[in-house]
């Protein structure tokens, strides 16, 4: 499943090499090396909800008439629909919430940023 960031923002990999000390024959060279991390990009839970590593969309066309963050983190986006029903979408923590109270927005609209612009958090070193 997904990693927290804040936790694995780096990781150590050991690498095992001969020691030209005990082995003359051994000569080094510089040899790049590319590691990257893939934390989920559009990753679907079990139970088919979308992880926090999505694009969250509106459910239905109309005016946004609140944003609620419940204390567990999540927000609720409540949209008014023309015909006066209620949409509420449920936004886990993590990505931010790009809709403002009274704006109209239409079916399918971004409720959210997109966390996976930009690729997927490459280095490059050499040893």
């Amino acid at each position: 499943g997904p990693l927290p960031g804040k936790k694995y923002n780096e990781m150590t990999f050991p690498i095992l090499a001969p020691d030209p000390a005990t082995d003359s024959s051994v000569h080094y060279l510089n040899y790049p090396i590319y590691l990257g991390g893939n934390r989920g990009r559009g990753q679907v839970y079990p139970d088919g909800k979308k992880s926090n590593n999505n694009l969250y969309n509106a459910s239905g066309g109309g005016v946004v008439r609140s944003i609620t963050t419940k204390e567990s983190g999540e927000r609720e986006v409540l949209i008014e629909t023309k015909d006066s029903a209620n949409v509420v979408d449920i936004i886990p923590p993590g990505p931010t919430v790009v809709v403002k109270q009274g704006q109209s927005i239409k079916e399918g609209d971004a409720l959210t940023n997109n966390p996976n612009v930009g690729g997927f958090g490459q280095a490059e070193t050499e040893i």
